[in-house]
């Protein structure tokens, strides 16, 4: 009978070890630019995309190339391993994954946020729009 629990105590102690683990690699910090070239790790930075720099695709290496500016107004060069994302044009903030090697952040992801079509409208054309919802109801 005590083999049962030491082998049960031995199986949740090991979930508990793993689920730690797990929960350690996938909590990512958000950080500026600046702290993102001082550390080593993995990291998040938010910002927007500088459009007046230089943007480019090199296929041969599968790599997007762009420039961001953080919330403190600091430059950082991404290079994204992959392709361009989905609405990159349009995303008024992204956030880069990835970490600083080489004189540049190296991203694994790139996450674009939603344009403001997606927010609620506040104003006068949202009580016309309410209001004429309304009415066919």
């Amino acid at each position: 009978m005590k083999a049962k629990y030491i082998i049960g105590g031995v199986v949740i102690a090991a979930f508990v070890v793993f689920g730690a683990i797990s929960f350690m690699q996938n909590n990512i910090a958000y950080v500026s630019a600046k702290v993102a070239e001082q550390t080593h790790r993995t990291v998040q930075v938010k910002g927007s995309w500088v459009k007046t720099m230089k943007t480019f695709y090199d296929p041969t290496t599968n790599t997007f190339h762009f420039y961001m500016v953080d919330d403190h107004h600091t430059i950082l060069p991404v290079v994204l391993a992959g392709a361009k994302p989905n609405n990159f044009e349009i995303a008024p903030n992204i956030v880069a994954k990835g970490r600083y090697e080489d004189g540049v952040f190296q991203a694994t992801n790139v996450l674009t946020k939603c344009p403001s079509k997606y927010q609620s409208k506040t104003g006068p054309e949202a009580s016309t729009q309410q209001s004429a919802s309304k009415s066919y109801n």
